[in-house]
């Protein structure tokens, strides 16, 4: 089953079959947004709006774990989040599209984690995005006429504000070559719910490096969404033509090993929680 998180610019899919909109209550919380179920084609497809309607949740109090558990919950597999990013790179202008395969977190106080409250889990996160995933939808981005970067570094802000001039040449110089908000704790969630997850990063602007560009603004921003979402549609229908990509990455056994606390120590309302993910791991079964 298809997950879609829409970014700025993607509220909705006009195009699912027999839509049924659902309000969750997960253990973490409402998600952003109610949401959207169907098919398109023979393909399964949720859909959540990040920022809810009429754009309500800022990056910062996005609640990303109620939305990753909610998929989880109701049987998604693969996670399809289509992000607005400025660019750091001259090779990367507004309108192309980035298919991130790292990050560098520069979050400050978002949960991070499931995992909390007596349960402690070390999930592996040197690949944040699944490599396979990310692989189909370059191809398929490609494949709908879009300029294409199969790779990058993604860097995420805390926001709401953008960048400094200042930090937007530091981030460069470190390799980035994208810049957004909502990355993180995405990817580490999804991780830990043993979700594959992947990024259509959809250039908007130049960030405030480009001495020869205007400095991003939401009317920059604004001006390239419509071109950016269609973008996104169009890979969605040809995920839906094509199927989704094998489960051959090791996503689904990111649990595997991870959970260090012994289960005799679990506490209960921890566990209970947690069960979703808990009962596919190991130390859960030897428990039961």
């Amino acid at each position: 089953m298809l997950g879609v998180i829409g970014g700025t610019g993607l509220y909705g899919l006009p195009e699912i079959e027999s839509p049924e909109l659902t309000l969750f209550d997960t253990p973490f919380g409402l998600p952003s947004d109610l949401i959207l179920t169907g098919h398109l084609g023979a393909l399964k497809i949720a859909f959540i709006s990040r920022h809810g309607e009429g754009h309500r949740w800022s990056p910062t109090n996005v609640p990303y774990r109620a939305n990753l558990y909610a998929f989880k919950q109701i049987g998604v597999t693969h996670v399809l989040s289509i992000s607005a990013v400025g660019s750091l790179r001259e090779n990367l202008p507004p309108r192309h599209v980035v298919v991130p395969d790292q990050i560098i977190d520069r979050t400050e106080g978002r949960p991070r984690t499931f995992f909390e409250n007596g349960i402690v889990a070390h999930v592996g996160l040197a690949d944040p995005y699944c490599p396979i995933w990310r692989e189909r939808l370059a191809d398929l981005a490609i494949e709908a006429g879009a300029s294409v970067e199969p790779g990058g570094t993604y860097l995420c802000i805390e926001g709401p504000q953008f960048s400094t001039r200042a930090e937007s040449h530091l981030y460069r110089s470190w390799g980035a070559n994208i810049i957004g908000m909502t990355a993180m704790p995405e990817a580490r969630l999804a991780r830990e719910a043993g979700l594959c997850y992947a990024t259509l990063a959809m250039v908007t602007d130049f960030d405030v490096w480009h001495e020869d560009q205007e400095d991003v603004s939401v009317e920059v921003v604004g001006e390239n969404l419509a071109a950016n979402a269609s973008t996104g549609l169009s890979v969605i229908r040809r995920i839906a033509e094509r199927g989704l990509s094998e489960r051959d990455c090791g996503c689904a056994d990111a649990l595997r090993d991870a959970v260090v606390t012994s289960p005799e120590s679990w506490p209960e309302e921890s566990h209970r929680r947690l069960e979703l993910f808990l009962k596919s791991s190991p130390a859960s079964r030897e428990e039961s």
